[in-house]
């Protein structure tokens, strides 16, 4: 999968302020794409390569890409594709998922999507100890909100997340920036070292 060209953006042409448009541009079109299949989806992990590069490497995929994305990919060095591992390893948890993973040079970032349901804060001081009435008492509580997050990280440094809501599922209400999620940005960062 990758990224759709990017409208005209603001004035600052750096390498690292277009890594940035790039990161967000891949992020939110991984977001979207994992939206269109519903709720209550699996972990679900992206290797994000330069998209010339890529093309560079292997001139047969532009076999696979529309052509605003070769155009975008011309125009701009900094254009990120989407590649979605399938055969991720078993893994008892998020964490155990990501610690477990590592990426070859020619990766230039990772993009991992999760659901999580989150309560208003204070609210889990109140939770069970025993993990099972926990989980039992967090599904029942009529203030959890299911949430779908979106997280990318460039090996060079920038992140971008997006979070979704179940009670607000539009791609116009979905929420972003650099640090949304600062726990996952850091997980996913350390498949990259």
């Amino acid at each position: 999968m990758s990224t759709p060209p990017t409208p005209p953006q603001p004035t600052d042409t750096s390498a690292e302020a277009r890594a940035r448009r790039a990161l967000a541009d891949a992020v939110r079109e991984i977001e979207h794409h994992v939206a269109a299949a519903g709720w209550d989806a699996p972990v679900r992990v992206f290797a994000l390569v330069r998209t010339q590069s890529a093309l560079d490497a292997e001139p047969g995929l532009a076999d696979q890409l529309t052509p605003d994305v070769l155009a975008a990919a011309r125009a701009d060095d900094q254009h990120l594709t989407s590649i979605e591992q399938e055969g991720l390893p078993a893994a008892e948890d998020l964490e155990q998922l990501l610690g477990g993973l590592t990426w070859p040079p020619t990766v230039d970032g990772a993009a991992v999507t999760v659901e999580r349901v989150v309560l208003p804060p204070g609210v889990e001081e109140d939770l069970p100890a025993d993990p099972d009435q926990a989980l039992a008492a967090l599904l029942a509580h009529p203030q959890r909100q299911d949430v779908r997050l979106a997280v990318g990280v460039l090996r060079n440094g920038p992140a971008w997340c997006a979070v979704r809501t179940r009670a607000h599922d539009s791609d116009d209400a979905v929420g972003q920036g650099p640090d949304l999620v600062p726990g996952l940005v850091e997980a996913v960062r350390a498949t990259l070292a």
